[in-house]
């Protein structure tokens, strides 16, 4: 599959670090509980300092969705909903293996990082583009919806939208679960710094899954995507 940036959001937001993640090969069998627990501690201690909506990585996404016309303390961007929850409740949600681990590294790291299955994105192209308006979004409650045109969503090549208002909400039909053996990990900043934190989060998760899927022959692979290079492939 293919994943990329339409130049229009490039030209728009020139600062986005963003970078992919293609996993294959990973299952629910795996306890990734005590890494994740590290990086929520990361967090936590961090969070004992400032409040989230201090963090600069959180403020350059409040920034965006402004640019957006969102208003961004009605629709926070995923990592700023995490800590918020986690700053409340002192843990996170338990979901599936992975997506708790990239969960972790995204409050870790105050970057919003979306999981995907894979199979159910309909190739070859996911994009990060304005809406036309006809795309269809599926929400976790199983409610369908159709972002407005302009906003910025992950589209597939059969116009089905896979998040809602950029960073703010995955689809409920790409969701991980038991039975999700490839996704897509993308991690997306806009903050000064983001450029070097994007690929040290994604080597992260690429280790993570080297220790507790390697084993069972789990193969990852990742890439960068810029304003000069945009696209990138996995899964030849």
């Amino acid at each position: 599959m293919r994943f990329r940036h339409a130049d229009t959001i490039w030209a728009a937001f020139p600062e986005l670090a963003s970078g992919a993640l293609y996993v294959s090969g990973v299952g629910p069998g795996v306890d990734t509980g005590p890494r994740a627990a590290e990086y929520t501690a990361r967090a936590l201690a961090r969070l004992g300092g400032a409040t989230e909506g201090e963090f600069p990585e959180v403020l350059a996404w409040r920034r965006t969705f402004s640019r957006m016309g969102v208003k961004p303390t009605q629709y926070r961007c995923a990592s700023e909903s995490l800590l918020r929850r986690l700053r409340k409740e002192g843990t996170l949600p338990r979901i599936h293996p992975l997506v708790d681990l990239c969960n972790a590294l995204s409050v870790a790291y105050a970057i919003p990082v979306a999981v995907l299955d894979v199979d159910r994105i309909a190739g070859p192209l996911l994009e990060v583009r304005p809406a036309g308006g006809d795309e269809t979004y599926t929400a976790f409650g199983g409610g369908v919806e159709h972002p407005a045109p302009g906003e910025v969503t992950f589209v597939d090549s059969a116009g089905r939208a896979h998040a809602r208002r950029w960073t703010h909400r995955q689809s409920g039909h790409s969701a991980v679960g038991q039975h999700t053996r490839r996704v897509l990990v993308v991690a997306e900043a806009m903050h000064d710094g983001g450029a070097e934190s994007v690929p040290e989060l994604l080597r992260t998760v690429e280790e993570e899954v080297a220790a507790h899927w390697g084993a069972a022959g789990a193969v990852a692979e990742s890439a960068l995507v810029t304003r000069a290079v945009p696209e990138c492939a996995f899964g030849g």
